[in-house]
């Protein structure tokens, strides 16, 4: 039983979490059991793309729940389907495997990855090459991916099968491709590692040495997929298409769902018995992951979205000038943007909630911005007045 004292008392101590405890969602906005009112910049973190509440999410949960939650993939079930046939048809890709979060979708990627080159006659090629500052998720598999030591320490010997290449050093990884390289792993925008985008360029010159070397590129677009920078997936800015591709967050609107795409030669090779999951696309997940993908993949959602984006892009630079002695640097791509702070980024996420404004946390001594991509244009414009305060408020932490 938790007490009065630390209601937190049974909760693994996993999180830091802010004090603000949230009752009710409604767009942009969440509020407090008091009523106070906070912009939501963070949206569950990349999550929450069409905002609190939507009405077509809502109607379709409700829908489903009256029908049927689950049946296992012993079953058929339609709307996964459904849901396969239109990824496919808006991507690369050719297959679909469902899971229930990015993390398993990444381990579904490194499997398959590691499958397509056994079933190939070369069980050799195991290394995934992987990039200092990635973050992939928080399993076994995809925390050793990640390599950030604050996420693999404590946790026993380290897997073999990963290269970690620092961000951007293209000498270092034509050096590191050898006969035992699976694949390339990266995300076209860095999410938690610094809201770092890697360029249009590097991202073809990622597929030509793949291409060269019989290698699969994977793309982690669990954050900056689905809308996010302003084209469904971002990898579409470079027209560089990966073999496999991870996806989650946005793609159930708030509802826990993941998927891992691939093209027929790189996920063929998955056949029964060598995957799986209990709960991965089941009918509920399904009922509202396609309700949030039709509405996300509308042209005029991602019209919308990069519209805002150039504003945001435009408004935060304007901080930045305003601001030199507390903002660094302004990153990012679509609706992914960061600030690289001068003091430090947790007291400066605390100094915005003071203001109502909810911003998270990232690599770098980085705060990004990740509103819902329905974000109006007066609506980031509150957000850039709550951030000029939070800069004021913050020159003392740098004076301190």
């Amino acid at each position: 039983m938790t007490t009065d004292s630390d209601p937190l008392a049974h909760l693994m101590p996993t999180y830091k979490r802010a004090e603000e405890v949230f009752v009710r969602g409604e767009g942009c906005y969440l509020y407090t059991e008091t009523g106070e009112k906070y912009l939501d910049c963070v949206a569950g973190i990349a999550t929450n793309a069409l905002g609190h509440v939507h009405p077509k999410l809502v109607a379709a949960l409700k829908d489903q729940a009256d029908k049927l939650w689950h049946t296992s993939n012993m079953f058929r079930i339609p709307a996964q389907e459904k849901l396969a046939d239109q990824l496919c048809a808006h991507s690369f890709a050719d297959l679909v495997f469902f899971n229930n979060s990015g993390t398993e979708a990444v381990e579904t990627a490194l499997k398959m990855a590691r499958k397509y080159h056994a079933a190939n006659g070369q069980p050799e090629r195991i290394d995934i090459i992987t990039f200092q500052g990635a973050f992939h998720g928080r399993t076994y598999g995809a925390v050793n991916a990640g390599g950030n030591p604050a996420y693999v320490e404590g946790f026993g010997p380290r897997m073999p099968g990963f290269i970690h290449l620092p961000f951007g050093d293209h000498e270092a990884l034509k050096a590191a491709i050898g006969p035992t390289t699976a694949a390339i792993f990266i995300e076209p925008v860095q999410g938690e590692g610094g809201a770092r985008a890697v360029p249009d360029q590097c991202l073809r010159g990622l597929r030509e040495l793949c291409d060269e070397h019989g290698l699969l590129l994977i793309y982690d677009e669990v954050q900056c997929g689905m809308g996010r920078t302003g084209k469904l997936w971002a990898y579409e800015w470079s027209g560089a298409a990966p073999d496999i591709m991870t996806t989650a967050k946005a793609l159930g609107g708030g509802f826990p769902v993941g998927a891992c795409l691939s093209t027929r030669a790189a996920g063929e090779h998955m056949i029964p018995g060598t995957h799986g999951t209990t709960f991965g696309g089941n009918p509920l997940a399904m009922a509202v992951a396609g309700a949030a993908f039709e509405e996300i993949s509308k042209p005029e959602t991602l019209a919308h979205t990069q519209k805002m984006s150039n504003y945001l892009t435009q408004q935060l630079e304007g901080l930045k000038q305003r601001h030199p002695d507390i903002i660094e640097e302004v990153r990012g791509k679509g609706l992914l943007m960061g600030l690289k702070l001068k003091p430090n980024n947790r007291e400066f996420m605390r100094l915005a909630r003071q203001n109502q404004l909810l911003i998270a946390g990232g690599g770098d001594n980085l705060v990004r911005l990740l509103p819902p991509l329905i974000v109006t244009e007066t609506e980031l414009s509150e957000a850039i007045e709550k951030l000029d305060a939070t800069c004021v408020a913050a020159k003392d932490l740098v004076e301190a």
